[in-house]
């Protein structure tokens, strides 16, 4: 079995588990965040499933991303700006935002799931999600600055 086959099959039957319809959009809108690190936007996962999916719709997108939260596959990033992102890694890590160009960087470190299992266990709680984003400059746009 591919690793495509792998994530389609485990798509269906986590939708089946949790009652859902499972329809080729909401397949193609999950496959897509799953295997996007780019953090996309719901209009930017609207714009790139409606080239296969014409007919989907706007509602359609937001319905599965808020299961797809739900169920555990992604977390929702709320910027400062007010948008929405969606990622599909659950491990905890840094975002890094910059503030000119609005992209977003995954920043993992071993001292940060440490220090997230550190507080886990020393507060008795159960962490479901964790997220800290940094705000900043990156590096191309410092270099644009300097040139």
């Amino acid at each position: 079995m591919t690793e495509s086959q792998y994530i389609d099959k485990k798509i269906i039957s986590t939708f089946r588990e949790n009652n859902l319809k499972v329809t080729p959009q909401r397949i193609a809108i999950a496959k897509y965040v799953l295997n996007n690190s780019e953090h996309p936007t719901a209009k930017r996962i609207y714009q790139e499933i409606r080239m296969a999916h014409p007919t989907v719709s706007v509602a359609t997108i937001y319905a599965t991303l808020k299961v797809l939260k739900e169920i555990g596959f992604i977390q929702e990033l709320n910027l400062p700006d007010g948008q929405s992102r969606f990622d599909p890694n659950l491990e905890p890590h840094a975002h890094l935002i910059c503030e000119k160009c609005g992209d977003i960087t995954d920043w993992e470190d071993p001292l940060l799931s440490e220090l997230v299992s550190n507080i886990s266990n020393d507060a008795h709680f159960i962490v479901s999600a964790s997220g800290l984003n940094l705000n900043g400059v990156c590096r191309k746009c410092q270099e644009d600055e300097n040139t």
